[in-house]
C-alpha cells in the first residue's frame, strides 16, 4: 500500500488543483502511466503513477486545490481495492459538501498500513486589499493572488464552485472580461472622492439560437489575462527587418537528409533563428532584460523562451536554459524536445518560467507579418513569420546587378519603450539579419 502526494511540481509552485483523475478506484495502474492531471499557477501537466498496482482511495476530488505533499490517492494490490471503493464514495460526499481534503474513513484493508492524512487547512479569509469582499469569503491561494494582482473586486465575481466558492476559473474569466476593479482607499487629503469615476463596464455578447458557445478552457483565459496585463503595462513598439535566407539553405539544404536520419527530426529555418538571436543578444544586452521597480534588469545569460502551439487549443512557452552556450545542433534537440513534450503536456512548471527573452513561431502556421504581444517581465519578443520564394535583388560578381528568386522572411519584434529606444530595437534586429545572411553555417552542422 503506498500514499500518493501531490508531487512538487516547480521551485515557485506550492499547491495545485487537480482537474482530472485519468483513473477511477479499483482500477489497475502501471508504473509511469498517466495518474491524474493537475494545474498550477504556471502549467497543466499530466502526473504520470509513481509504482504499479490498483488505485483503491481517491482523497481529493477533481476541481480540489491542495497543498504539494497532500496525500491525494492510494495505490495497493487487488485485494485492496473492493474496501477502497465504499472508502472513496465517503470521501467524495465529504469533499463535495465541504470543499477541503478529508481523510477517509478507516477500512479494514488500510487501517493499519496507510495514515491518515490531517485535513487541509481551511484558506483564510480574503484580505482587505480585495475591496467589498466579505469577510466570509473564503479563497485559496492562488485564487487571493490573481485577484490582488488584478485589483478585482471580490463581491462583483460568482462563483461556480462548491457552495458558490470563487475559484481560479471564475476569476480568469473576470479578468478577460476587463474584470471589475476596486476602488483604491484615498490617502488623507486625496482628491479622490466617493463620486470619482469608475472603470466602464466591458460589454458582454449574449449568445443567440444561432450561435455556438465554447467555454475558455483554462490556458485560454490564463493566456488572455497575462496579454490584457502585458498591453496595458508596457507600451508596446512593433520593428520588423525583411531577412534573405539562401545563406542559410546553402547549409539547411546541404545536409537536411542526413541531419534528419542522424537526429529523427528535420533542420527548421527555427534553430538558426535562434542561434543569430542569442549572439545578437551579445551585442544588444538591453534585448536580454527584465524590467523591475524603475530599473531594467540586464541577464548575463540567455533563456531562450520558444511559443509552443498546442492544437490551436494555447500557447505554451518553455524554455532552452543558458542557450548563450549551445551552438546550432545542440540548440535544434533542445527545441526540438521542449516542442515534442509540451505538447503531450509532460513538462515541469520550471521548464515554462524564467525566459529572458522569446521567439514565437507564427511564420509555420503561414503569418505574413505579425505584432506578438510581450511575454513580461521580458522587455522584447520576435516572431518568425512565414519563408516564402520571392524574386530579390543580388550583386553579381564582375557585374552590377541582378535578379534571383531566394526564399524571404520577415522577423517581426514587438519592445518595450521603456527598455530602450527604436535605434536600439533597430540595431539588434539588423544584427540578427546580418548573422543569418553572411554565416558560415557548415562548421555548426
Amino acid at each position: 500500500m503506498a500514499e500518493i502526494t501531490l508531487p512538487q511540481l516547480g521551485e515557485t509552485v506550492t499547491e495545485g488543483t487537480i482537474t482530472k483523475w485519468f483513473k477511477k478506484v479499483g482500477d489497475s495502474v502501471a508504473l509511469d502511466e498517466p495518474l491524474f492531471e493537475v494545474s498550477t499557477d504556471k502549467v497543466d501537466t499530466e502526473v504520470p503513477s509513481p509504482i504499479s498496482g490498483v488505485l483503491t482511495e481517491i482523497r481529493v476530488a477533481e476541481g480540489d486545490t491542495v497543498p504539494v505533499g497532500t496525500v491525494i490517492a492510494v495505490v495497493g494490490d487487488a485485494s485492496s481495492a473492493p474496501a477502497a471503493a465504499a472508502s472513496a464514495a465517503v470521501v467524495a460526499s465529504t469533499l463535495a459538501s465541504s470543499n477541503v481534503s478529508a481523510p477517509p474513513p478507516p477500512s479494514p484493508s488500510v487501517a493499519t498500513e496507510a495514515p491518515q492524512a490531517s485535513a487541509a487547512p481551511v484558506p483564510a479569509p480574503a484580505a482587505s486589499a480585495t475591496g467589498s469582499a466579505s469577510t466570509s469569503t473564503v479563497l485559496s491561494p492562488v485564487v487571493r493572488k490573481l485577484i490582488a494582482e488584478n485589483n478585482l473586486n471580490v463581491a462583483a465575481i460568482t462563483g461556480t464552485g462548491p457552495g458558490g466558492r470563487i475559484t481560479r476559473d471564475d476569476v480568469l474569466a473576470a479578468i478577460s472580461r476587463g474584470g471589475v476593479t476596486s476602488a483604491p482607499a484615498a490617502a488623507p487629503g486625496s482628491a479622490l472622492t466617493a463620486s470619482a469615476p469608475q472603470r466602464a463596464a466591458v460589454p458582454m455578447a449574449v449568445a443567440g439560437a444561432r450561435d455556438e458557445v465554447v467555454a475558455l478552457s483554462k490556458i485560454r483565459q490564463l493566456t488572455g489575462a497575462h496579454m490584457v496585463a502585458s498591453k496595458t503595462i508596457s507600451p508596446h513598439v512593433l520593428s520588423v527587418v525583411e531577412v534573405d535566407y539562401a545563406n542559410v539553405d546553402v547549409t539547411r539544404l546541404h545536409v537536411t537528409e542526413e541531419f534528419k536520419a542522424q537526429e529523427g527530426f528535420s533542420l527548421t529555418y527555427l534553430p538558426f533563428i535562434a542561434r543569430a538571436v542569442v549572439d545578437a543578444l551579445a551585442d544588444f544586452p538591453h534585448l536580454n532584460a527584465s524590467l523591475g521597480d524603475n530599473e531594467l534588469i540586464v541577464h548575463r545569460y540567455v533563456d531562450l523562451g520558444i511559443a509552443v502551439d498546442l492544437d490551436y487549443q494555447g500557447l505554451l512557452v518553455p524554455v532552452v536554459r543558458e542557450a548563450e552556450g549551445k551552438r546550432l545542433r545542440a540548440l535544434s534537440r533542445e527545441i526540438n524536445d521542449l516542442a515534442t513534450r509540451t505538447r503531450s503536456r509532460r513538462l515541469s512548471p520550471d521548464e515554462i518560467s524564467g525566459g529572458t527573452f522569446t521567439i514565437s513561431n507564427n511564420g509555420s502556421a503561414g503569418s505574413v507579418l505579425t505584432m506578438p504581444i510581450i511575454n513580461q517581465p521580458q522587455v522584447a519578443i520576435l516572431s518568425t513569420d512565414a519563408i516564402v520564394k520571392k524574386p530579390v535583388v543580388i550583386e553579381v560578381p564582375g557585374f552590377s546587378e541582378s535578379i534571383a528568386i531566394h526564399p524571404v522572411g520577415n522577423l517581426s519584434m514587438a519592445w518595450d519603450h521603456r527598455a530602450f529606444d527604436g535605434a536600439y530595437a533597430a540595431g539588434f534586429l539588423s544584427r540578427v539579419k546580418l548573422i543569418l545572411e553572411t554565416r558560415d553555417w557548415s562548421s555548426e552542422v
